[in-house]
């Protein structure tokens, strides 16, 4: 959607087909029982990404939602129960630090204006290139600020120089388990996510996130862009290695140029013949992907006192779950997860007197999925939640829905139910992900989380932006 309106707005004539009945992808809604689930993102970090999309059309966020700052903007679980709310404000935080670590302090502001120098570089200079060519990086000052990147550092050991606590470490690194990789094979680049969590702040839009997938279509349609739901694209018709014509649903339409934005190896392997593939199946075998996921929707019928908006439970080891994602690539034996309870700051998205829960627990992708596995894992998660809360939660659960691997094949044609796309790796950013524009069909781009600059809502909308200049480019030559 974020590529659409950019190319509608210059100009040109621009359909959408869309796979399922709605549309937000992974940022879908649905409503039960009067209870309305965000069915993916949760986390509202890096508001200055969607603000500047905004503003290309003239618009600004308050035009169509109200973005509440969260205070805390989330809480951290440990063993035993302890509990760590994260201010909103980042001299608090510093505070925290400080009562847990002597000298933590002081070294969490140098950490955190180490991470909002990578922030305005990456953000501002980096990102929105397309990832093309490293020539694209062989300015002076880039070249000069891309060594204070510390892209060939690595994230374990850069947080290790700062921090020793275990807990101060979990809070560091929990951004890089549930969307990037290891700590010890991300780059220390990442830690600009830390910025965006800590100082910047955690947001929530009010109405939930499906006001995000909204406003994207509103924009979208305001620009002439037409969206064609239901449709099922099943084949790109190439002459003179061009695409021509765009199948779906037993109809065939002609186009100048495409740009994908489902999974890029459904694309590769499903939609195109061999031969207009740029990437074989054993490149997609050899990637390190970013966990999957599994997910419960529950609609609760009382007030649970103890929870908080955002909640982390690392109460077991980080790293054995780490390790069971991303190299045993198991099911997890003692995971940790994330609890949203968005009612604590949304009355609209529960009943009077209910809350709307969404437990998430990530898992390696390709895993075999089956609803005895699920609802196994939903006893040992509620079994933690309720100890910890110190309630029964289970007797008022009025709405449940479980959703993990197979659903994120069937609903997204995601690659081994892959959740959030490729790990952020050194081998795996910037100019060494999937090429944004096709190796062998040449009015071909792609957009999402598998190619650059990954995976996360901020990074998608960055990659239609990208995305849509570069078809520009293409048409207008």
């Amino acid at each position: 959607m974020a590529a659409s309106a950019v190319l509608s707005k210059n100009g040109n004539n621009v359909a959408i087909y869309e796979k399922n009945a709605e549309t937000g992808g992974r940022a879908r809604t649905f409503k039960s029982d009067g209870f309305l689930f965000d069915m993916g993102p949760s986390w509202y970090w890096m508001p200055d990404v969607y603000e500047s999309y905004y503003q290309l059309f003239g618009h600004t966020t308050t035009d169509f939602y109200e973005l509440k700052k969260l205070d805390p903007g989330f809480a951290v679980i440990f063993d035993g129960g302890e509990v760590w709310d994260i201010p909103a404000d980042f001299d608090q935080v510093c505070d925290l630090f400080e009562s847990i670590e002597t000298g933590a302090a002081n070294k969490l502001r140098k950490f955190i204006a180490e991470g909002e120098f990578k922030y305005m570089v990456g953000m501002n200079d980096m990102v929105y290139k397309p990832g093309h060519s490293v020539t694209e990086f062989f300015s002076l000052k880039l070249f000069r600020d891309a060594l204070k990147l510390q892209i060939f550092t690595s994230f374990s050991k850069h947080v290790r120089k700062y921090f020793k606590d275990p807990r101060l470490l979990a809070l560091i690194e929990f951004p890089v388990l549930f969307l990037g990789a290891i700590p010890k094979d991300t780059p220390a680049l990442y830690s600009l996510m830390n910025f965006s969590g800590l100082k910047q702040g955690t947001f929530y839009p009010m109405g939930g996130f499906g006001q995000v997938a909204d406003t994207f279509r509103k924009i979208a349609e305001e620009n002439g862009v037409n969206f064609k739901t239901s449709q099922q694209v099943n084949l790109l018709e190439i002459r003179n290695d061009h695409i021509s014509h765009i199948h779906a649903n037993g109809s065939s339409n002609a186009v100048d140029a495409v740009i994908g934005s489902a999974d890029y190896q459904h694309i590769e392997s499903k939609l195109l013949h061999e031969q207009f593939r740029s990437y074989p199946e054993s490149y997609w075998e050899s990637r390190t992907f970013a966990p999957s996921c599994l997910l419960f929707y529950l609609g609760v019928n009382k007030k649970i006192q103890k929870l908080r908006h955002h909640n982390l439970f690392f109460d077991q080891d980080f790293e054995k779950h780490a390790e069971e994602i991303y190299k045993d690539k198991k099911w997890p034996s003692d995971p940790l997860f994330y609890v949203c309870c968005p009612s604590k700051t949304d009355p609209s998205v529960a009943p009077e007197g209910s809350e709307n829960i969404f437990v998430l627990m990530p898992i390696a992708i390709g895993l075999t999925d089956s609803d005895k596995t699920r609802e196994q894992y939903y006893e040992l998660l509620m079994n933690r939640l309720e100890k910890f809360v110190g309630e029964d939660i289970r007797s008022h659960v009025v709405f449940k829905r479980n959703y993990a691997t197979n659903d994120f094949i069937k609903d997204y044609n995601a690659y081994k139910g892959n959740a959030y796309g490729l790990a952020n790796t050194l081998m795996q950013t910037a100019i060494f992900k999937p090429k944004l524009q096709s190796k062998k069909v040449k009015n071909l781009f792609y957009a999402g989380q598998l190619t650059v600059p990954g995976p996360g809502v901020p990074p998608s909308i960055i990659s239609g932006r990208v995305a849509a200049h570069e078809l520009q480019k293409f048409l207008t030559r």
